[in-house]
């Protein structure tokens, strides 16, 4: 049991230091290894409280860059595909399967990283087709996985590309928002137990923790490099869940 707990309080503690210092990646890395101990549902839901408690934290310094227009759209196609992913990970989260099918996801997102990185996007007309389907990526696995802030992402840097202050700050807000959405489902469904709240309080310490030490390397730490020790953690960590699941 204290071996566990330890585990959940150093991951959490990576994971909020990397989405501190970069703006998204607690759900990546969390979820590469927290099904290892806890049910993928399990898994979902602390990390959901994570991302909305990391996300508090991080808007309270930058609560002033929030501009919310052209992001509406966005999070009304997320709240769609959140009550989708609340049906699927209901009735499929304690099976065993689904810890695969997050391994192979998750190596597809840091592949999907990795050549996206090596290119210039920009979008100077955007599609309303651009908002609804990144949305409705955003809101499905990150519902059903938690990890769905690297279509969160992508979206904001279209948008925010030049001010990363405000490009933080609007993931941080839509984060709060659409997780925050999935733990009221999940709670008018009655999927929070006692083990969860202890769990939780373990880690909010951790959030708290890596959350502020990652604002501080926000303004010194070029985000390629906490962004690339991040997507290897993934890796290694999407190939243990199909290997050993």
């Amino acid at each position: 049991m204290i071996w566990e707990l330890l585990f959940i309080f150093f991951i959490v503690l990576i994971g909020a230091f990397v989405q501190g210092a970069s703006g998204f990646g607690l759900g990546l890395v969390v979820m590469g290894f927290l099904p290892f101990i806890l049910t993928v549902k399990e898994s979902t839901l602390l990390v959901l409280s994570f991302l909305a408690a990391t996300a508090l934290i991080i808007l309270f310094k930058n609560y002033r860059s929030v501009q919310l227009k052209g992001l509406m759209m966005f999070v009304v196609a997320s709240f769609a595909g959140r009550i989708i992913s609340f049906f699927v990970l209901t009735t499929y989260g304690e099976l065993d399967i689904l810890r695969i099918w997050l391994g192979i996801f998750l190596i597809a997102l840091v592949v999907y990283l990795y050549f996206n990185n090596k290119r210039n996007v920009s979008l100077k007309k955007i599609n309303k087709l651009v908002p609804i389907s990144l949305g409705m990526l955003n809101g499905f696995f990150g519902g059903l996985f938690a990890v769905g802030g690297t279509f969160l992402v992508i979206y904001c840097l279209y948008l925010y590309k030049e001010d990363k202050h405000r490009y933080t700050a609007n993931v941080q807000i839509v984060t709060l928002i659409t997780s925050s959405f999935s733990l009221l489902l999940h709670g008018v469904n009655g999927d929070f137990t006692l083990s969860f709240l202890f769990y939780f309080a373990i880690g909010i310490v951790s959030v708290i923790v890596g959350a502020v030490l990652g604002l501080r390397w926000f303004e010194k730490l070029p985000t390629y490099m906490i962004r690339t020790i991040a997507m290897i953690l993934v890796l290694v960590a999407g190939l243990n869940l199909i290997l050993f699941s």
